[in-house]
């Protein structure tokens, strides 16, 4: 079975509707899926029959954006389902979605002598029930600049950037745990992304295996053959699940659904199905 765990749509920061992405992913000769959103579950439904429609098995995922200091962590949930603790959390990033933008469009605009609001970014948020992405506001004022949004956020709005914001993001151990909550299999998302020297990198691996942490997305698009190979012995390490998948967001760019390639194994699948055979 080949599987693409980590493709996002347009209830975050993907381009394509859930049926879209079921399309290309059947097109692509993959298997399973599973539409990893950020901070929400939001359109389960939808997405559950864009599969079931395309002839995929699926599986409910959502990538929780948390951040230890200023370093990006972000962590998959498969399995989960909408809950008490989960509808909290999820109104938390709605908030706090809405403060950190406001920060960022007031650093933007000093920055770049504008005069961007967040009814602007507001109009590439078209998921409402979603939080709104810093992928919004970029997109705001990349239309505003004529620039590559993707070169935009880089150059200011990524960490360490004149118009970042950390503000309301979640801790990796509270992703970790809200997954746990919500009955999901917590895997660390694209760990090879993880902005910290080799040492900090592990002894946050290891302090959120001790948290509980499930799985590690040891294949996914920007990691060389060998940063896989070392997660996949982390992993074995640790006693952790493999998980594995494209990342993808729109076409032209270097991420295309259903690479790497990736075939779960039993152990992934049995954890997969059986919390998706019980919602």
């Amino acid at each position: 079975m080949r599987a693409d765990l980590h493709i996002h749509t347009y209830y975050s920061d993907g381009a394509y509707s859930p049926r879209e992405i079921a399309s290309r992913a059947a097109a692509a000769g993959v298997d399973l899926i599973s539409m990893t959103d950020h901070d929400s579950l939001e359109g389960l439904p939808a997405k559950r029959a864009a599969a079931r429609e395309a002839g995929l098995s699926y599986v409910s995922g959502w990538e929780v954006s948390s951040y230890a200091g200023e370093a990006k962590v972000h962590v998959l949930g498969y399995g989960c389902a909408p809950c008490p603790a989960y509808e909290r959390f999820l109104e938390g990033r709605r908030q706090g979605a809405l403060a950190r933008a406001e920060e960022m469009i007031e650093k933007g605009n000093a920055y770049f002598s504008l005069n961007v609001t967040l009814a602007d970014a507001e109009r590439f948020h078209l998921k409402k029930e979603a939080p709104l992405h810093t992928m919004h506001v970029v997109s705001a004022f990349a239309e505003r600049l004529g620039a590559d949004k993707g070169e935009l956020y880089l150059s200011a709005f990524a960490a360490g950037r004149p118009c970042f914001s950390v503000r309301c993001r979640p801790a990796p151990q509270d992703a970790v745990d809200i997954i746990h909550a919500a009955g999901g299999i917590a895997s660390l998302a694209h760990p090879g992304r993880i902005p910290l020297g080799k040492e900090a990198r592990r002894a946050l691996m290891d302090a959120l295996v001790e948290g509980g942490l499930d799985g590690i997305e040891c294949y996914h698009s920007d990691h060389t053959s060998d940063e896989a190979e070392a997660f996949r012995a982390y992993a074995c390490e640790k006693g952790l699940l493999v998980t594995g998948g494209s990342d993808f967001h729109a076409e032209g760019g270097r991420r295309a659904i259903g690479l790497p390639l990736f075939e779960p194994s039993e152990a992934l699948l049995a954890a997969l199905f059986r919390r998706e055979g019980s919602r």
